[in-house]
């Protein structure tokens, strides 16, 4: 699967493939841009010379469109349009259960859970977070959503759709047990994924840098998991989609 979605002199969206980790600190060793130039390089080697810088971070297990500036200038511009809500991105995810209403928006604030310090939860003291949803499909036991962030929070997507009882297949942090009670052998299968499926899928950009989203293909186990729930279909129609409500300010996810 290719990593590179779209390419400037400036700006690289990356495909980032789920379990490849964009934490920064000093305990995941390398800078998290130099750890991305062998993963640009192996597809591309002049895509990645010169200096990288990233954009926002997804969660490890998370896979899809990662924004990576090529210049400190457009490192900025993309800072400051992120703080100002121009970026918008839409993620997939494959959830236990049938959301409802169809569509509706989540405004649970979110707080370090002091049980677990790996984990976020749901708090009236923590800070503000807003999520729109929107069910593309369901086939028992589970649903197909469309989710856009309108804030930026640690786990937010997932604590949001834990919170509401729909958990994310493949999701050991925030989803409890791992079947779910699923006995068919084909479907514990693909219902027992090696990582969260959960995916950044679009990215709109200020129409000055892109007049079309960046979007990423999905990883091979979430498209099997909807090819054998009957769930590709609803991917496909999205195109026809109206635009996504617009969100505030999305720093990660």
């Amino acid at each position: 699967m290719s990593v590179l979605l779209w390419v400037t002199p400036e700006l690289l969206a990356c495909n980032k493939p789920p379990g490849f980790s964009v934490a920064t600190g000093k305990r995941h060793g390398l800078p998290v841009e130099e750890r991305l130039r062998p993963l640009i390089a192996a597809e591309d080697p002049a895509c990645a010379s010169g200096p990288l810088f990233l954009v926002h971070r997804l969660d490890v297990g998370t896979s899809g469109v990662l924004l990576v500036a090529r210049s400190a200038r457009m490192h900025r511009q993309l800072a400051q349009a992120l703080a100002r809500g121009e970026i918008h991105r839409q993620y997939l995810a494959l959830v236990w259960g049938k959301p409802r209403p169809q569509e509706g928006v989540w405004e649970v604030p979110l707080a370090p859970d002091p049980k677990d310090r790996r984990k976020m939860c749901p708090h009236p003291g923590g800070k503000r977070a807003v999520t729109w949803y929107r069910r593309l499909g369901f086939r028992p036991p589970v649903s197909l959503v469309l989710l856009t962030p309108h804030t930026g929070r640690t786990h937010q997507l997932r604590v949001h759709l834990a919170s509401a009882g729909h958990p994310i297949v493949g999701d050991d942090l925030y989803g409890g047990p791992r079947h779910h009670g699923v006995n068919d052998p084909q479907g514990r299968a693909v219902l027992a994924p090696p990582h969260p499926l959960l995916h950044a899928w679009r990215v709109q950009l200020p129409g000055e840098l892109s007049p079309e989203p960046v979007q990423a293909p999905l990883p091979p186990a979430f498209a099997r998991a909807l090819a054998t729930l009957g769930l590709a279909e609803a991917v496909h129609h999205l195109s026809v989609l109206p635009p996504m409500p617009g969100r505030r300010n999305q720093r990660g996810a």
